[in-house]
C-alpha cells in the first residue's frame, strides 16, 4: 500500500545559487509495511519513505481510526499532537517528522524505534523470573526524566512557555531501542498552551494506575503531575508490579490517592536508603512536597548512578536488551499503542 501526496515547500532565498528557485516540489511515496501496534482510537504501521536515486528511510506512520477521523474532537487532538511534538526535537522523546492528510484521513510520519516498549521489557523479566536490574530501572526512568526536563521547558518561537504536561507517562509510552537509547513518545493527551485539545476538570487523562493524585482527583495539572507517574513506572522497574494497580479502575485510583506507602526496601532489599528518599519524593502526594522540576529529579536519579561507580550507559543497556531479546531484525520494531484523545 502506498501514501502519495505532492508537499510544497516554502519560498527559499539562495540569489547567489539558484535565482530562479521560488518553490520546492517534491512527492513523497510511503509504502505501508505492516501494522505494528493498535489502540484503541489509533494504528501505527512501519513504513517505508521513498525518494529519489533508490532513497528509502523506515518510519512510522500513525494514524486516526477511520471510523473517527471525520470527528472534529479526534481531528483536532491529533493535529494538536503533532503541531506539539513538531519541535520537540531531543534524544529521549521520538520524533515527528510530518503531518499530511490523504483521502480526509489525517497522518503522522514519525522515528520509526526498532526495539521494545517498557511494558515489553517488564513481560520480558516476568517470563524469565529475574528483576530488572537496579541500575537499569533508574537509569531508563533518568532518560525520560531527561526528555521531560526539555518537553516541560520548551518555549515557543516568541519565548513562552508552553506548559507541556504529557500525563500518561506509562510504560508502553517509553520505548527502548536495541542500541540503548530510551525515548518517551505518544503525547496524544498532553496538554499544551493553545496546542492540545484538553478537558481538564471533566476527564481523567492517562491510565489510571499511572496518574498522580492531581489527576486521580480531576484536578488541573501542571509539570509535576508527570514526575508522579514517573515514580510510578520507577517503582514498577524495582519492583515487578505497580503497587496502585487494582482489579477495578476505581480502585487503582482510590489507591493513588490513599494507599499507605510502602517501605520500598521491605519490597526489594536491594533499595538501599538513598533510592528510598528519591521514590519517596517523587511519590509524594502533595504536589508541592513532591520533586519541583523534572531537572531536580534527573539529578537525583544521576547522582545516586554515578556519584560513586561508573554507571549505566546506553551502550550497557543495548546490550543487556540484546540479551533478554536476541539480536535484532534489521526493522521490525514495535512502538507504543497509540492513545485515545481525552474526551
Amino acid at each position: 500500500m502506498y501514501i502519495c501526496f505532492l508537499a510544497t515547500g516554502r519560498q527559499l532565498r539562495f540569489p547567489a545559487i539558484v535565482p530562479a528557485l521560488k518553490l520546492i516540489l517534491n512527492e513523497l511515496h510511503y509504502e505501508l509495511v505492516r501494522k505494528i501496534a493498535e489502540g484503541g482510537m489509533g494504528v501505527v504501521f512501519e513504513a517505508l519513505q521513498y525518494g529519489v536515486g533508490n532513497f528509502r528511510k523506515v518510519v512510522a506512520i500513525k494514524l486516526i481510526r477511520e471510523e473517527y477521523s471525520s470527528i472534529p474532537e479526534f481531528q483536532k487532538n491529533f493535529i494538536g499532537e503533532a503541531r506539539l511534538v513538531a519541535d520537540l526535537i531531543h534524544t529521549n522523546i521520538v520524533q515527528t517528522y510530518h503531518l499530511g492528510l490523504v483521502g480526509g484521513q489525517h497522518y503522522m510520519v514519525m522515528e520509526f524505534v526498532n526495539g521494545v516498549n517498557l511494558e515489553q521489557f517488564l513481560d520480558r523479566h516476568h517470563q524469565l523470573r529475574r528483576p530488572v536490574p537496579i541500575d537499569f530501572a533508574v537509569f531508563v526512568a533518568s532518560r525520560v526524566a531527561r526528555g521531560l526536563t526539555y518537553a516541560h521547558q520548551k518555549t515557543d518561537r516568541g519565548g513562552h512557555l508552553l506548559n507541556i504536561v504529557h500525563r500518561d507517562v506509562n510504560p508502553k509510552n517509553v520505548m527502548l531501542a536495541y542500541e540503548g537509547d530510551v525515548k518517551l513518545t505518544d503525547f496524544g493527551i498532553a496538554k499544551a498552551l493553545n496546542l492540545m485539545y484538553n478537558e481538564e476538570g471533566k476527564v481523567i487523562p492517562g491510565k489510571d494506575e499511572y496518574c498522580s493524585p492531581e489527576q486521580a482527583s480531576y484536578a488541573i495539572t501542571d509539570a509535576r503531575a508527570d514526575l508522579f507517574s514517573l515514580g510510578v513506572v520507577l517503582t514498577e522497574l524495582l519492583l515487578g508490579r505497580n503497587i496502585f494497580r487494582a482489579d477495578d479502575r476505581l480502585q487503582s485510583r482510590k489507591n493513588i490517592l490513599s494507599m499507605p506507602m510502602p517501605r520500598f526496601s521491605d519490597l526489594r532489599a536491594e533499595i538501599d536508603p538513598k533510592l528510598e528518599v528519591i521514590l519517596r519524593k517523587a511519590l509524594e502526594r502533595n504536589r508541592e512536597k513532591r520533586y519541583q522540576t523534572a531537572s531536580d529529579l534527573l539529578t537525583d536519579l544521576e547522582l545516586y548512578l554515578y556519584s560513586d561507580r561508573y554507571g549505566p550507559t546506553n551502550e550497557k543497556l543495548g546490550v543487556y536488551l540484546r540479551e533478554l531479546f536476541g539480536q535484532p531484525e534489521s526493522a521490525g520494531a514495535l512502538i507504543a499503542s497509540p492513545t485515545a484523545p481525552a474526551v
